[in-house]
């Protein structure tokens, strides 16, 4: 449990949800969803919805269990020690992967200073490795620092997004927009459903004021309204921003871009402004790194701390950064990072994408399926209980087809490292027996 002096308030909650979300969420999609269509943009409605109702879940939870662990916490309340485990565990596996795909995504918008990135996929490995390493040695000195940090670096997001947002429709033409709506002539479910993983993903981090709990300041509070606050302006920003773009840029160039917010301002003004929001984005990639690596290591912490996983994960130094579990962390990420090499980024990111997500919907699920027994533990008012009963069962029933919307590839081998949480979690259990506790 960090110490009051060194935990985090609503602001800087709020920014590592923010940057969480947008950080990785918003700086590649544009590309992503140019495979598809303008028509894509369908998809941010549904998930939007979906991505609300979750929130509003997360926030109820949050509010009525503040232990330690996040969505973990919340499975255990109705699922018990072993959700616990397997939350904690495809989290960690989810924030693994994520953390990937945002050092390709910052890789990307680096290829425009540094082209010898794209030269051979073993560039681009040596890169990711660079981003990687450099953002994880930066969460050594603790929660505040990182706070800190993002609260600087989620404006290389908010100043080219958000401006895009408001100033770009000067430059927004329709007969663009039109041609690139449905360039597949796709069927409006089939083209709804390619682009919901796409803007899942970039919804990802709403659950991390949960998983950050310990380390906030009033968390019965802070964390609901960081919730709320952060997906509601996230929303707001990622559906106008992507429809502007796609009313500047061609379709075809868009599909094929690394770094389509450099390139949407290139197109407003010159190369000079354009190379300027690239750098902004690399600097958001990397707050938004910090988060995802912060938050995974207060996961893992968590679990360490009620033996549920190996207790190397619970050391923390004076700053209360877990930095051995850090580094093995570390070592993950480099591995997963040469077994996805391409010299395709987008095609790397989008595989790297569709995994995350679909994994990130088992911790959802147990999660949100917890919030009934959180309530009813609470004695919470019969209207407050069918609403947000009523609530979470569509925020559950988003995330199940979220695990559709994956692909077969990625069910299938999110399902094969699933397993392996199991097989992990029978020795802790045999471990608590053998100790004479309950398993």
């Amino acid at each position: 449990m960090a110490s009051e002096q060194n935990k985090m308030g609503l602001v800087g909650l709020t920014t590592i949800v923010t940057v969480n979300m947008m950080g990785s969420g918003i700086i590649m999609l544009p590309a992503s969803l140019a495979q598809t269509g303008a028509i894509s943009l369908l998809s941010w409605v549904v998930t939007a919805l979906g991505a609300m109702c979750i929130a509003y879940a997360f926030a109820k939870c949050g509010m009525y269990c503040n232990k330690d662990g996040g969505m973990s916490a919340y499975a255990n309340e109705a699922h018990g020690k072993s959700s616990f485990f397997i939350a904690s565990y495809t989290y960690y596996v989810c924030l693994v992967i994520s953390a990937v795909a945002i050092a390709v995504s910052a890789a990307g918008y680096l290829v425009p200073f540094f082209p010898w990135i794209k030269t051979t996929p073993i560039h681009t490995f040596a890169a990711v490795v660079a981003i990687l390493v450099v953002t994880m040695v930066a969460n050594f000195w603790g929660p505040k620092i990182t706070g800190q940090i993002s609260a600087i670096t989620v404006w290389g997001i908010i100043i080219p997004v958000v401006g895009l947002s408001v100033v770009g429709w000067f430059w927004f033409k329709p007969e663009v927009f039109a041609e690139a709506w449905n360039p597949h002539q796709d069927t409006t479910i089939t083209a709804v459903s390619s682009g919901i993983a796409l803007t899942l993903w970039a919804f990802l981090g709403i659950e991390s004021a949960g998983a950050n709990s310990g380390a906030v300041e009033n968390p019965e509070k802070n964390v609901p309204l960081a919730c709320m606050l952060a997906t509601s302006f996230t929303a707001i920003v990622y559906i106008t921003s992507t429809s502007v773009i796609q009313g500047i840029i061609p379709n075809a160039e868009l599909a094929k871009s690394d770094a389509p917010f450099g390139l949407v301002y290139t197109y407003m003004f010159d190369e000079t402004v354009g190379s300027v929001i690239t750098a902004l984005a690399v600097i958001a990639c990397i707050g938004s790194l910090l988060g995802w690596q912060f938050t995974n290591a207060q996961v893992s912490k968590a679990a360490a701390d009620i033996r549920l996983f190996p207790k190397v994960f619970g050391e923390v130094n004076k700053d209360n950064a877990p930095i051995k579990g850090m580094l093995i962390m570390l070592g993950l990420e480099l591995l997963l990072a040469v077994m996805t090499i391409s010299p395709n980024l987008v095609n790397q990111f989008n595989v790297l994408l569709n995994l995350a997500v679909f994994i990130n919907m088992v911790p959802y699920i147990l999660s949100l399926t917890g919030l009934e027994v959180i309530l009813r533990k609470q004695n919470v008012s019969q209207k407050e209980y069918k609403t947000a009963a009523v609530i979470g069962t569509f925020a559950v029933i988003y995330s199940i087809y979220g695990v559709y919307a994956c692909g077969q590839s990625a069910v299938f081998w999110g399902s094969i490292l699933t397993m392996f949480g199991y097989i992990f979690y029978g020795f802790v259990a045999a471990r608590d027996r053998n100790d004479g506790t309950p398993a």
